[in-house]
């Protein structure tokens, strides 16, 4: 752990925080904090700020409920800025949204990004617009019994190309079950977030056992 007074403060007293969802990696804001709200940030496990416009210490969820609270602060190698990752309660914007980026100022037409999350955003897009001519709408329509059925069909077919020894015939059914599996999710209402939160608490688990075994 590095000592608070390496930290490099601006002339105004302030360090830039940037706050990241600790399960999804993703950014969800950035603000500032002074010495005394890095400090009380640190003493209470939830993320405290310092308001450049109000130009007062204010708690994240103090009036929204959507508290952050504290998994790590990390400084960066010139001591100037931090990173904190953060189990949030509720959205990270004030506006109501998981995180205060969204709106593209620039995005690759030749770099394609992917990710889960991505993937379960256009899920939900698609229960709510159910464009037609879409598989994923057809699901939806056809509802709660067609879509587990999809999903044990999937599990048959990841079990078979298994204990065929194929990798990439598995990697493929793996897919393909992951795809159902989040459509049950989005048509549940499941967040991807809880299954993420439910497999870190069971690696949690898991390492408690792991250390309990070599005692």
């Amino acid at each position: 752990m590095i000592d608070l007074d390496t930290l490099k403060f601006d002339e105004k007293g302030l360090i830039p925080a940037i706050v990241t969802d600790f399960f999804t990696k993703k950014v969800l804001t950035v603000a500032y904090m002074n010495r005394e709200s890095l400090e009380i940030s640190i003493a209470e496990g939830k993320t405290c700020f310092y308001s450049r416009s109000r130009k007062c210490l204010w708690r994240k969820g103090e009036t929204s409920g959507n508290f952050q609270h504290i998994v790590s602060i990390k400084a960066d190698c010139d001591r100037d800025a931090l990173c904190v990752e953060v189990v949030k309660d509720g959205p990270a914007c004030h506006l109501g949204t998981d995180s205060c980026f969204n709106d593209y100022v620039f995005k690759s037409d030749k770099l394609t990004e992917f990710s889960l999350d991505g993937l379960y955003e256009l899920l939900c897009q698609r229960l709510a617009e159910k464009p037609q001519s879409s598989y994923t709408t057809y699901l939806f329509e056809q509802g709660i019994d067609k879509i587990l059925k999809k999903v044990g069909e999937e599990c048959t077919e990841v079990v078979v190309a298994g204990k065929g020894g194929d990798k990439e015939e598995t990697v493929f059914e793996i897919a393909d079950l992951a795809y159902h599996v989040l459509v049950l999710m989005v048509y549940m209402g499941i967040p991807l977030e809880r299954l993420v939160s439910e497999l870190a608490s069971r690696h949690i688990i898991d390492h408690k056992v792991k250390q309990q075994k070599m005692q």
